[in-house]
């Protein structure tokens, strides 16, 4: 007989889930999604409700790999929050079912002898920052110029903090700035991590100059403008998930080669794209493929907006990562 769904709470997650696993299945993952075989991937773009009383938005990103045997959806909601508030801007849940057998309802009613723990529920906050930068981190390693020395983060918030982590530990860089419209939180990120960071006034002074730049802000309007940027940088813009949303110009946006996750979600939903006019040159999956080619030389900038399959393989690691630890207490 089955036993009770699994509820993974976020301590549980930050205890699985380590970069130098997750980083390798989601470069796979990504390859898999640009393939475009349903039999691989098969993945919608993220159906979105306006919470317009709430001022944010829910979304639903379901994902199915028949290969792997993984059904996945996790609901996200996104909210506009002020400067300085102590609310989350993003709340999640990532749920895992088993394919054969259908949903959760379904799923408690029938399968009940089937030998099976056909649902998995997790917390999704820590899948959604850990996900969300360790694909900006490939990005980074595909796109960058191999000599790359400094590294400018925009935000302080969580999702700065998981960027900050990752690229920290898979590349070398010789210097760490970071800015925030609120002074106390560059004061506040400087004093949470172990490395040498530097706090900058403005995001002018943190990027002037840098090989690799993280857009990690809740702004609506550009923070990032293109004549700041040095040739040849990277940048992964994570913010501005909706298509009235921005944080790079149209100077950017049109001067540099656009890489995306999914180029279908950059022309629904990214603002920098879809404002700027900018052409998506190739998904990130596509340079993994072999497909399309690393423009290192040039000007880069990838856009996150993230993916259900990136959530669907990082959820299905962290449930197997858990499954053995319970195997073996």
């Amino acid at each position: 007989m089955a036993g009770p769904p699994a509820v993974i709470w976020e301590r549980e997650v930050e205890g699985l889930l380590r970069y130098r696993e997750l980083v390798p299945r989601l470069e796979e993952a990504l390859g898999k999604f640009s393939s475009r075989d349903p039999a691989e991937v098969i993945q919608p773009v993220r159906t979105t409700v306006p919470l317009q009383k709430h001022h944010g938005f829910m979304g639903l990103m379901p994902t199915y790999m028949e290969n792997k045997g993984v059904l996945c959806a996790k609901f996200v909601c996104f909210y506009k929050r002020e400067d300085g508030s102590n609310l989350p801007s993003t709340q999640a849940t990532v749920v895992l079912l088993d394919p054969e057998y259908g949903n959760v309802k379904a799923v408690r009613k029938t399968l009940l002898n089937t030998g099976r723990d056909p649902l998995k529920v997790m917390d999704g906050e820590l899948i959604t920052r850990m996900r969300t930068a360790a694909v900006s981190a490939i990005s980074a390693k595909l796109l960058m110029c191999p000599e790359a020395e400094v590294l400018a983060i925009l935000g302080t918030g969580a999702q700065a903090m998981s960027h900050y982590n990752v690229f920290t530990e898979m590349f070398s860089f010789k210097e760490v700035r970071v800015w925030s419209r609120t002074g106390q939180g560059s004061e506040r990120f400087c004093r949470s991590v172990s490395g040498p960071v530097t706090a900058c006034v403005s995001a002018e002074e943190a990027v002037r100059g840098a090989d690799v730049i993280v857009t990690v802000t809740r702004c609506t309007e550009p923070v990032l403008f293109g004549q700041w940027v040095k040739p040849g940088a990277h940048v992964a813009a994570v913010g501005a998930c909706r298509p009235t949303w921005r944080e790079l110009d149209d100077v950017l946006m049109k001067e540099a080669v656009v890489y995306a996750d999914s180029r279908e979600g950059a022309l629904t939903e990214s603002g920098d794209v879809i404002l700027s006019g900018a052409e998506v040159f190739a998904e990130l999956g596509d340079v993994i493929n072999g497909t399309k080619p690393a423009l290192r030389e040039k000007t880069t900038v990838f856009k996150s907006l993230g993916m259900g399959v990136e959530d669907a393989v990082s959820a299905q690691l962290v449930f197997d990562q858990w499954e053995a630890k319970s195997c073996k207490s």
